[in-house]
């Protein structure tokens, strides 16, 4: 697969609000407005897989197999331009991907098929879901190539982290910082409850630990 991923292994736990307020914290953007999870409980860490889809004309096209391509582990990104007329997800690869090991599917535009994907358990984000086919709607342009959603520029191989709250993306080339930058939130954040629970106001449990400022840009001088 292009875009071979560098970074050290993602880490499974953590949440998209604290890798979204540790690319804050590094002036990067990554999170995935209008993408939310397709039901609650659902969970996928790994590197991108990217499709991109756009209309069909005269010439045809079609939805594409590329499923055939992605690797177990990936998580896929399509991207259709967030349309919500038609679909580009539906059973049988909610079930195929599944099969294979696919860590989930995340889509700027519209699934089906809902009752498939939560019974065999396939992960998916999207921006809605419909029932009408895509086909002779929309066609695969493009496999394994850069992205842009909600002005996120996505490359093959970064790191896609998704749950209930939605979907971040992290160049695969800062996982790493980043992910460190979001384990230390994480601790202060847990640190200020502790401190509640012993006694402290909200307020002041905040304020000790610099909560406030958790994910304001860094001056990197």
């Amino acid at each position: 697969m292009s875009g071979t991923v560098t970074a050290s292994k993602p880490a499974p736990h953590l949440s998209t609000a604290s890798v979204s307020d540790a690319l804050d914290s590094l002036g990067l953007p990554g999170s995935l407005h209008g993408i939310g999870a397709l039901r609650q409980g659902q969970r996928a860490v790994g590197p991108v897989f990217t499709v991109t889809y756009e209309p069909v004309d005269e010439a045809g096209g079609t939805v594409g197999d590329f499923l055939d391509d992605v690797p177990a582990g990936a998580v896929i990104l399509i991207d259709n331009a967030g349309r919500t007329d038609c679909t580009v997800w539906g059973g049988i690869m909610s079930r195929t991907a599944h099969e294979r090991g696919i860590a989930g599917t995340v889509i700027h535009g519209t699934c089906r098929d809902v009752a498939v994907a939560t019974a065999v358990g396939h992960p998916i984000w999207s921006v809605s879901r419909f029932m009408r086919t895509g086909k002779d709607r929309v066609r695969v342009a493009a496999v394994q190539t850069a992205v842009t959603i909600d002005g996120v520029l996505i490359h093959p191989g970064d790191i896609l982290v998704a749950d209930d709250d939605g979907a971040v993306v992290v160049p695969a080339a800062r996982w790493d910082e980043v992910a460190d930058v979001a384990r230390r939130i994480d601790r202060v954040e847990d640190a200020i409850v502790e401190a509640v629970r012993g006694g402290a106001t909200l307020a002041e449990a905040r304020a000790r630990h610099g909560y406030h400022s958790l994910q304001t840009r860094k001056d990197p001088s």
